[in-house]
């Protein structure tokens, strides 16, 4: 390492300035050693200069460019040798699998988030606030995360509209004898929060402290009810509001309902706004979901000699080539106005068979039959991964 050649050898690093201890560590260096071989610093005393910072920084851009150059042909042209050569010690001449698949998972969920109309999605979300706030004959139950009608509210609707058409000269009586029974609309469930709305407004603070003696399980659900129905129509916006108009105790499970309901409420508001801050997440989840699927190659795949940090190795390239296919249907889709996501997908499925018949050097049965089991664990790993995600997002937003 320490008479190997490097890229510069000209400016500090000319043989003129070599020295014969290291000035960083003090180990003794020979005048034809480049860089100290005990902490690898640059064997030089030559005073910084400004061109030297920017020889180093180019210096260190094209070695990096030379790193992804091959990473990215390996990956693309050669399934599964890149991992087979990286768990073999051939390490220098790739990028840091970790590191390459972070940088994808951040500039394809960056491309996604910034290509897509989710903010549309915003104009829906303060439609339905009103609804949220009970201006209409229809609300949206916190505890119970389903819409309910207020029958009086309804009526009075329904008469409006029955009265422009009479204005109309339309008959309105089949109309008419069809409405006397929207009564049986409403459940019992709905008449029965209903009611407890009204005991809830009727006297916020001596419902609280029913909630709180209760030995109900569900009584965390309660709060979150109590605390959403007060938000949306006692304007009660902190959690510090609350303790000071109803004496609501600060305890973490009355600040933890509290904060869930709050950002449940901002989540159905603006759903477009959550779904891009939910996304913009996943870079981060992938790390946590990668780990554990390896656990499953490394059991399907237990009679062979590699370790599970090489299972590992092997998921990060195969999910950097789909992330780099992600981002290639991006691209073609914004310049030809198509979705290409499909084709792009397939060629996947094709290259991932490959790079396991590849590294793991078995038959094609078995391979098809271990591809299928593990593409199936793997589906079924990323459905739960997202349902967790969204479920703690709506909770966190």
């Amino acid at each position: 390492m320490g008479k190997g050649k490097g890229l510069i050898t000209k400016g500090r690093y000319e043989l003129s300035y070599r020295g014969t201890k290291c000035l960083n560590c003090g180990h003794p260096l020979d005048v034809s050693d480049k860089y100290c071989p005990n902490c690898s610093q640059a064997n030089s005393t030559k005073k910084l200069v400004l061109k030297d910072f920017f020889d180093e920084f180019f210096s260190s851009l094209v070695n990096y460019d030379s790193k992804l150059l091959k990473t990215l042909y390996a990956l693309l042209v050669k399934p599964g040798t890149i991992t087979k050569d990286y768990v073999r010690g051939k390490r220098v001449s790739y990028t840091n699998p970790f590191r390459f698949l972070l940088s994808l998972a951040f500039i394809y969920f960056l491309m996604f988030t910034y290509n897509n109309n989710f903010s549309r999605l915003d104009r829906f979300g303060k439609q339905l606030n009103d609804n949220i706030k009970q201006t209409g004959p229809f609300s949206f139950s916190m505890e119970s995360g389903t819409f309910t009608n207020d029958n009086t509210a309804l009526r009075e609707e329904i008469d409006k509209a029955l009265k422009q058409q009479d204005s109309l000269g339309q008959n309105t009586t089949m109309i008419k004898e069809q409405i006397n029974n929207l009564d049986s609309l409403i459940t019992t469930g709905q008449k029965k929060e209903i009611e407890q709305d009204s005991l809830i407004l009727a006297d916020p603070k001596a419902y609280f402290k029913t909630i709180g003696d209760s030995t109900d399980s569900n009584i965390f659900y309660e709060k979150m009810g109590y605390f959403s129905l007060l938000m949306r129509n006692d304007s009660i916006e902190s959690f510090h509001d609350a303790q000071t108009k109803y004496g609501i105790e600060n305890s973490a499970s009355n600040r933890m309902a509290f904060n869930f309901s709050s950002s449940a409420l901002r989540a159905i508001e603006k759903p477009g706004s959550f779904i891009n801050t939910t996304i913009s997440r996943l870079p981060f989840v992938v790390f946590f979901f990668l780990p554990a699927f390896a656990v499953f190659i490394w059991v399907v795949y237990i009679r062979k000699k590699y370790t599970y940090t090489d299972h590992l190795i092997f998921s990060f390239h195969n999910q950097s080539l789909l992330f780099i296919l992600l981002i290639l249907s991006l691209i073609v889709d914004a310049i030809f106005n198509t979705a290409s996501a499909g084709l792009f997908l397939l060629v996947f499925a094709i290259y991932l068979y490959k790079a396991m018949r590849r590294f793991y050097g078995q038959g094609r049965f078995k391979t098809i039959v271990k591809y299928i089991f593990l593409n199936t664990v793997f589906a079924f790993l990323a459905l739960l991964t997202i349902m967790l995600l969204f479920t703690g997002s709506v909770f966190t937003y």
